[in-house]
């Protein structure tokens, strides 16, 4: 019964996909798309037409993967009516409607992110709280845990900036994440991550509590103007960290930015050339601007500011619980996993999705 009813809601609601999904702006923009990708001038600006190829395939995508799900749908509707006629039928359309339900799960939660940002790669800052190694480790632990997502994802990664620890871990890292709707699927991340475990450098094996924070940042566009006064900037140059011997930068490579209004400072020694780590540098500076621009638009910036929190007790959004029990939960959505191994190995999959839906339902009730 509950299946049927199911169903039926499905197909009656299947009338108001196409305007829910706004299917019918997007074929017109692929549309237009397309002609100004036959003309003949079209290629005489590379970056411009790469930009439109770019937005073209993503829009394709997104309308075959509708068409898909409305094959589906329409093969689903065939097999109720004949599981009405023969019970033995039941168990393959439970099997069927499950499969189709996490399809259309999965592309319901795609089309929230509808952002002008969403779409954009995301660039990824990790740091450790108060407690040395410790956090050091764990922040490393983090780091590993988001390249394995992007893996599992089919995002690449590239190494923008990494501070090594002392004995262990990481003092800082920048990552970019490259795809798709990195930013959009990332951006929940944000925020403070708590680990609780029996540490592996306390020779007495008793428990600790590590704080790490989290920042995720759009890949802003090159069509994005954000206006950088050069005068506003602060350049410093170092030499490289490294692990010694032959592997030390003898030049002073290393950039660090300081945007003197903001007060945001960035840093890249990732390249060899003191010109590339200026170039990833402010890229950086860039994104992390367009992001000042979108919470103030949303005037949450100002908030932050007044509840500006530290990394540590009582600020987190995530627990990871290692010792006495295990147990990953998110507070802010009460999404919750035993699963701690597979979660720390990348699979984050079922509470981004916790966190988009959340997140929608909280924006709509402040519209």
């Amino acid at each position: 019964m509950r299946l049927a009813t199911s169903l039926r809601k499905l197909i009656i609601g299947s009338n108001h996909y196409e305007v829910i999904f706004d299917l019918n702006s997007k074929t017109v923009r692929l549309a237009k798309l397309s002609e100004a990708s036959e003309k003949a001038e079209f290629w005489d600006d590379r970056e411009t037409a790469q930009k439109v190829m770019k937005e073209r395939a993503l829009l394709q995508r997104e309308l075959d993967e509708y068409a898909d799900l409305a094959a589906q749908l329409h093969d689903l509707r065939e097999l109720a009516a004949l599981a009405e006629e023969d019970e033995t039928l039941g168990p393959e359309l439970s099997a069927e409607f499950g499969k189709f339900s996490d399809a259309f799960e999965s592309y319901d939660l795609k089309s929230t992110l509808s952002g002008p940002e969403d779409k954009s790669n995301a660039i990824m800052t990790i740091h450790p709280g108060a407690g040395g190694t410790e956090s050091q480790d764990w922040a490393d632990m983090l780091f590993r845990m988001y390249k394995r997502f992007a893996d599992r994802s089919r995002y690449s990664v590239v190494l923008m900036d990494l501070l090594p620890g002392e004995e262990a871990g990481i003092k800082s890292v920048t990552i970019s994440i490259e795809g798709e709707y990195a930013y959009g699927y990332l951006k929940g991340e944000t925020g403070v991550h708590r680990l609780v475990r029996i540490s592996p450098f306390d020779a007495a094996a008793r428990r600790h509590t590590s704080f790490a924070s989290v920042f995720v940042y759009p890949d802003v566009d090159e069509n994005i103007e954000i206006e950088i006064n050069p005068s506003e900037l602060r350049i410093d140059t170092y030499r490289s960290s490294g692990a010694g011997g032959q592997h030390v930068n003898t030049t002073d490579s290393a950039v660090r930015i300081t945007h003197l209004p903001t007060g945001i400072v960035v840093t890249c020694q990732n390249e060899r050339s003191q010109h590339r780590n200026r170039d990833m540098a402010m890229k950086i500076l860039k994104a992390r601007l367009y992001d000042l621009v979108l919470k103030e638009r949303e005037d949450e910036y100002g908030r932050l500011l007044k509840e500006k929190k530290e990394i540590a007790w009582g600020n987190q959004i995530r627990s990871y619980v290692l010792q006495p029990y295990r147990l990953i939960k998110d507070h802010r959505t009460d999404f919750e996993t035993g699963k701690v191994d597979a979660f720390l190995d990348g699979e984050l999959d079922e509470a981004i999705q916790s966190y988009l839906r959340w997140h929608g339902a909280r924006k709509s009730r402040t519209v």
